[in-house]
């Protein structure tokens, strides 16, 4: 089959699962990345090293036309920001890649909130492309466990590695599964986090804020110790019980700083200095 694909590098396995399945790229469409946390640069090395077009700005309708008169059969998305519009006079299908077990966690990227919701199992759906983001019919869905001390690294890991299975399961057979997907019903909807959600404080137990380290990991939380901010990414605790005022720096060796909690003590062993323009994000 003929296919576009739209996506970075988050879900890039799924358009190489397609490449390998003998499907045939005719564009690729990405966005700008911050080369921080998100990245396209494997991807679009790979479709040009095939010699496909690749396209920075948005899907707009003229596109799908374009599409259309290269004899496109598939759009697949994973990883692409914008909401596409307008696709169903020109192709025949479009699906999208969401890591989360639909109808719930709908929403930019449910990753973090699945870890602070401590969920017990997580999964990707691929779903048909509709008006309104992630509420198509449910073309194929992989579900996975996760363990009690989940972090954000090791479910992208997950997600990634069941996106690329959910690849390979469409590109065997679209037609069919296109012809038997599910309707999904009501759901639920998670927000982008908010500064606030990605700050640890101290006024909680050491459970809770090692819990908020977790479900952020590489992309980091943001701290405020002694008026100092600060972006962490690794870290540990225990508790214990003592008079000091939450949030406290009690001990620091080296780059080790020791931070009370509310009913122990947060050991930051993975930081860096918080930029003068406020915290990172990701998309």
């Amino acid at each position: 089959m003929r296919f576009a694909f739209a996506g970075i590098d988050f879900l890039g396995d799924v358009f190489e699962t397609f490449l390998n399945k003998g499907w045939e790229p005719l564009k690729l469409f990405s966005r700008p990345c911050d080369g921080i946390y998100d990245f396209n640069d494997m991807t679009v090395a790979r479709a040009r090293s095939l010699k496909v077009p690749v396209q920075f700005s948005r899907l707009v309708p003229a596109d799908f036309a374009q599409l259309k008169a290269l004899r496109c059969d598939a759009l697949i998305v994973a990883g692409y920001p914008w909401l596409i519009r307008g696709w169903e006079t020109h192709l025949p299908y479009a699906v999208n890649f969401h890591p989360s077990p639909l109808p719930e966690g709908r929403g930019p990227y449910p990753l973090f909130q699945a870890i602070l919701d401590g969920v017990p199992e997580w999964g990707v759906t691929a779903h048909a492309l509709r008006p309104s983001f992630d509420t198509g019919p449910i073309v194929a869905q992989d579900l996975f466990r996760l363990d009690p001390d989940e972090n954000h690294d090791r479910l992208l890991a997950k997600c990634q590695m069941s996106a690329k299975r959910l690849a390979y399961r469409l590109a065997g057979d679209l037609p069919q599964l296109w012809k038997e997907a599910q309707p999904q019903g009501p759901g639920s909807y998670w927000p982008r986090m908010s500064q606030i959600q990605r700050t640890l404080d101290w006024n909680r137990s050491v459970d809770e804020i090692l819990r908020t380290m977790r479900a952020f990991g590489s992309i980091e939380t943001f701290a405020q110790i002694n008026s100092r901010f600060i972006y962490v990414w690794e870290g540990s605790g225990w508790r214990e019980a003592h008079g000091h005022k939450p949030g406290t720096l009690v001990h620091r060796h080296r780059q080790h700083l020791v931070i009370a909690a509310r009913d122990g003590f947060i050991q930051l062993t993975g930081w860096s200095s918080y930029a003068p323009q406020g915290p990172r994000h990701r998309d």
